[in-house]
């Protein structure tokens, strides 16, 4: 009689090792806590966020660190969570406000970018836009056109090179919310500079989208009723 032979398979459903859940388990609790202090504390910069969270859930920030975008997916879970209609109108008032803004600036063909045009945005949360002019001489002479107090300030932003570029900001208050206008040379119409988040081209919206934003949102509120 012949033995029939026995085969053994490799199980392919046993999953990583221990230690690697255990750092992903720690990474997502460092997510969730930086989403947080994002959406509670008013931080805006992602990695100060992960630094503060690793600290608070006891960890080695050299080790634990989540990427930004684990991070900014934490933030929207934590907001369909918690935000409820009060998130869902806290942006609708601040994408009018930007429509607003963009209207007055005009002449200099703003987009909106950042947390306001993504749904991220909170309480705390400054409306980003992106404006293109010859000089950032220009954009200031028509704020004092217009007798609108302002700042300026400067951030690095990385390009598509790798290397850093400073550029200039003007940063200024309507309706109680807080407005930053990045100030672009024409050509930076023709490409956006890469995302903070996952360094794609960042996501830009004209006056037109940002309409079509509101009237969404808009929608979605009407359907929901009240809390």
């Amino acid at each position: 009689m012949s033995r029939s032979k026995k085969t053994r398979t490799k199980s392919t459903e046993a999953g990583p090792p221990r230690h690697i859940r255990r750092l992903q388990q720690i990474k997502t609790e460092v997510a969730s806590e930086a989403a947080r202090i994002i959406a509670t504390e008013g931080q805006h910069n992602y990695h100060a966020a992960k630094k503060k969270a690793a600290e608070r859930v006891g960890v080695s920030e050299r080790l634990a660190l989540p990427s930004n975008i684990e991070v900014k997916e934490a933030l929207l879970r934590y907001q369909s969570l918690y935000g409820g209609n009060k998130h869902s109108e806290n942006l609708q008032a601040l994408r009018e406000t930007a429509v607003t803004v963009m209207q007055k600036l005009d002449l200099f063909h703003p987009r909106l970018v950042g947390a306001v045009l993504d749904g991220t945005a909170g309480a705390h949360s400054r409306i980003s836009l992106h404006v293109f002019a010859e000089s950032t001489e220009s954009v200031i002479l028509h704020f004092l056109e217009f007798g609108m107090p302002f700042k300026q300030e400067q951030r690095q932003i990385r390009w598509h090179d790798g290397k850093h570029r400073t550029v200039p900001l003007i940063v200024f208050e309507i309706n109680g919310a807080t407005v930053e206008l990045t100030v672009m040379e024409p050509v930076g119409l023709r490409q956006a500079p890469p995302s903070p988040i996952d360094g794609k081209p960042q996501r830009r919206a004209t006056q037109a989208d940002v309409e079509c934003l509101l009237a969404e949102t808009a929608t979605a509120l009407t359907s929901q009723g009240p809390n």
